[in-house]
């Protein structure tokens, strides 16, 4: 049997997202009945970025299957001397029964994968977030019920973070639209590939300039900060750039009465959104950040099954 990873969401048929999310949702209502699928066993976090949600939310969820993470930095493995990807995979192949891996390339995340026998699992490349996006659309849930045929709204850069979002969204059958300014748009690929999947499954995928019209009558609104990590020399230009992307009162106000607002965090809280936003009654942006480790259980017993 091929190996599975998630890569990305791609990597994932419809009923599988669909399973995943059920999977979570049962994990997070019943903790102590997934304890022991991981009983005896280690999970590798490789992380040369820095983390918050996504390094507790890992070694919490390793530690509630039973097992031990083992957490190291860039500088931590012999990667960073110059040992080659597939010989690292080939060695934590026989010592851990799963590897996440957050970095900068997400070449490094594939070729790693390519000679793993154990499944690697991308926790943010520059291109691709997918275990975000499983906490984002298990929120939507929660909140609002079936996906299928929602409208969500991402005001903002066309990001790492929005390329697995739209995946997830498309695969779930929602319409999908980004606001983003010129210079900042997703990926043309990314988009094309969501495009097809969300007609596929009765959604669709539109990219315009207006963040009015991209939250008019949405039934979730997105945003992640306009300088991510690594662009800080860019922080000027791109936060000209975004002048006018600001999700705040006035723009929440053109969404779907019963809208919700999601937020990856952390938050630059008065640049890509505001406090009364992030903090009102529409912000779902604490239970989105719990369900990264409910998603992350179900994403384990996924590819361990």
């Amino acid at each position: 049997m091929t190996q599975k990873h998630l890569l990305t969401i791609g990597d994932l048929s419809a009923d599988a997202l669909a399973a995943l999310l059920d999977d979570a949702r049962a994990a997070k209502a019943d903790p102590a009945a997934v304890y022991g699928a991981l009983a005896g066993r280690s999970v590798l976090l490789h992380f040369t970025k820095a983390s918050t949600r996504t390094r507790v939310s890992v070694e919490t969820a390793v530690a509630r299957l039973g097992g031990h993470a083992i957490f190291t930095r860039g500088d931590e493995l012999q990667l960073g001397r110059g040992e080659p990807l597939a010989d690292t995979a080939r060695v934590i192949s026989r010592m851990c029964a799963a590897a996440f891996i957050r970095t900068y390339s997400h070449a490094d995340v594939e070729g790693l994968a390519r000679h793993s026998t154990i499944p690697i699992i991308n926790a943010l490349t520059d291109d691709h977030h997918p275990l975000q996006a499983l906490a984002d659309l298990m929120t939507i849930t929660e909140h609002l019920g079936s996906l299928r045929g929602k409208t969500l709204a991402w005001v903002g850069d066309g990001n790492n973070v929005f390329h697995s979002l739209a995946e997830a969204a498309a695969l779930a059958g929602m319409h999908v639209r980004i606001a983003a300014p010129e210079g900042y748009e997703a990926n043309p690929a990314v988009m094309a590939t969501a495009a097809a999947t969300a007609a596929a499954h009765g959604g669709s995928v539109l990219a315009v300039r207006d963040p009015a019209l991209a939250v008019a009558h949405a039934d979730v609104v997105v945003t992640d900060v306009f300088v991510s990590m690594g662009e800080e020399s860019q922080a000027e230009a791109k936060l000209a750039a975004f002048r006018g992307y600001q999700v705040d009162s006035a723009l929440m106000a053109q969404a779907a009465p019963t809208a919700i607002f999601l937020h990856c965090l952390p938050a630059h809280r008065g640049e890509e959104v505001t406090s009364e936003v992030i903090d009102g009654p529409q912000s779902v942006v604490w239970d989105e950040a719990e369900n990264r480790l409910h998603t992350t259980i179900a994403v384990l017993r996924y590819l361990l099954a």
